[in-house]
């Protein structure tokens, strides 16, 4: 069933933030984010290396754009999480992660001047509701005398970061391919990484960091980018899109099993108004919304 591929792509990547968690015990976060891509670089070399060689003068001229990708979807995104799981939980990172939509949404607006609907600001006040709610443990006021967590506010800026790479990605649109786009990123992101490795304080990998290196190497980097692209594919991107919004709950259920953390009711109600809010963005809840915008008027 097409159906199965993003719903697989978007628990492979669930299961990397808990990896990533995880990982916060074992690695310098300077570490795993050169390895990650690494193994990655190092797994698609065979298969891609050649086709990429021969198109080499075509890609000269998109290697600024492609940097530019690579450093706000691999570099920045995911460096990000790594430093961010020291100092927040794997769902608050799961449910900050949903916001992705919706920062595409209000960058796009901002950056772009694209025009945002009524249903769509609705969507943003709800997320930005559910989004001070959750940093907030239930007492959004609280943020005002102590402040946003470091590693919440780390997860904010690397989704925002992600949320760009979204928008050039469709505007620029490689021409070569998802693979090839992937592959060229990646041995971008391990070029600007190296300097970033050679500052941690220890590049060992110990025995327990080895699935978690491989697992985000390739799951997270590579089977979860194959299943996704087949699901665009035979799905659509608005159809496909929906499923990242189970991202925050198999985030929240996996940890809560793998890590033992506690699912709080600030988590449901906040993790709540943010998917409610970015269904909205997303155009998921489009026909309830004009069936209910006519009835509202008329009152």
């Amino acid at each position: 069933m097409a159906v199965l591929f993003p719903l697989l792509a978007v628990l492979i990547w669930a299961a990397n933030t808990v990896v990533s968690k995880a990982a916060a015990g074992v690695f310098d976060p300077a570490a795993i984010s050169f390895y990650r891509w690494l193994v990655a670089a190092v797994v698609l070399t065979p298969l891609l290396a050649r086709p990429l060689w021969r198109r080499r003068a075509e890609l000269r001229p998109h290697l600024p754009q492609l940097a530019v990708l690579s450093l706000l979807g691999m570099v920045m995104y995911q460096c990000l999480a790594y430093y961010a799981a020291h100092s927040t939980t794997a769902t608050n990172m799961g449910v900050i992660c949903a916001l992705i939509p919706l920062l595409g949404l209000v960058l796009n607006g901002v950056v772009f001047r694209q025009h945002i609907a009524p249903a769509a600001m609705l969507g943003v006040t709800l997320s930005l509701a559910g989004v001070l709610y959750l940093l907030g443990h239930g007492d959004p006021a609280s943020l005002l005398a102590g402040g946003i967590n470091r590693g919440d506010a780390l997860m904010l800026i690397g989704s925002a970061s992600y949320a760009l790479y979204g928008i050039l990605y469709k505007r620029w649109a490689p021409p070569f391919g998802q693979w090839l786009n992937l592959y060229a990123q990646v041995l971008l992101a391990v070029a600007m990484l190296s300097p970033l490795a050679a500052s941690a304080d220890s590049l060992a990998i110990p025995a327990a960091g080895i699935p978690l290196v491989l697992f985000a190497g390739i799951a997270s980097s590579i089977l979860a980018a194959y299943f996704w692209m087949r699901g665009l594919q035979q799905l659509g991107s608005e159809r496909t899109a929906i499923f990242m919004n189970l991202l925050p709950l198999f985030t929240a259920l996996i940890a809560s099993v793998t890590l033992g953390e506690t699912i709080h009711a600030y988590h449901w109600l906040g993790g709540g108004l943010i998917l409610l809010g970015v269904s909205l963005t997303q155009g998921s809840l489009a026909p309830l919304w004009r069936r209910w915008r006519p009835a509202a008027q008329s009152t």
